[in-house]
């Protein structure tokens, strides 16, 4: 299948759950990374704010379980910069003080105490957002390359864990995978982890 008409059939499908269920399947999807992956021995973890509009993961379930449980992980999320191409990194801190995008995705302000600056290459593991995966790891997003140009900058061995709201298993093969497309190493779904 084309990733154009795998992102149409998933949006429409993700569209369709009712805030309750984004709820649901959001708590499971933080269940089963903190369950299958080595989460208490990471330094940092990236992770994306969620675009509730368009019923995207709510990640902030997996930070508030990390500030609850005063893990020693750090949080790290991103800023889109004013070239509309590009992302930069900051900390995400109980005080962080967030602004939206215009995208209306929540982002922090960038500031020395509550907001650092964050560089791929320390990143231990980054929740990737998705609307489809493929057996080899290709994944499927909303068109804009932002995450591919970032995950390139991550070390080897950087965990790089899609996530998806739909109990979707990969599909045989994403027929327009481009050059500069970043594989994930592992893939979350509410009912069930795979790895590649």
């Amino acid at each position: 299948m084309r990733k154009a008409d795998l992102r149409r059939t998933a949006l429409a499908r993700r569209l369709a759950l009712d805030a309750g269920e984004v709820a649901r399947r959001s708590d499971k999807l933080r269940e089963n990374l903190f369950r299958q992956f080595p989460v208490a021995q990471w330094q940092w973890l990236h992770l994306f704010l969620p675009l509730l509009k368009r019923n995207e993961p709510d990640i902030w379930f997996f930070i508030r379980w990390v500030w609850g449980e005063e893990l020693p992980l750090r949080l790290a999320v991103p800023v889109v910069q004013p070239d509309g191409v590009s992302l930069k990194h900051y900390e995400l801190l109980p005080d962080t003080q967030l602004t939206q995008n215009r995208w209306g995705i929540d982002e922090p302000v960038p500031h020395p105490i509550t907001a650092p600056e964050v560089f791929p290459q320390i990143l231990d593991a980054v929740l990737v957002p998705l609307l489809a995966v493929d057996r080899s790891g290709q994944r499927v997003g909303y068109g804009g390359g932002f995450y591919d140009r970032f995950l390139v900058q991550c070390r080897p061995g950087t965990q790089l864990i899609g996530l998806n709201l739909l109990n979707e298993a990969p599909v045989r093969r994403i027929a327009d995978v481009l050059p500069t497309d970043v594989p994930l190493t592992a893939y979350i779904t509410p009912g069930r982890v795979w790895r590649f």
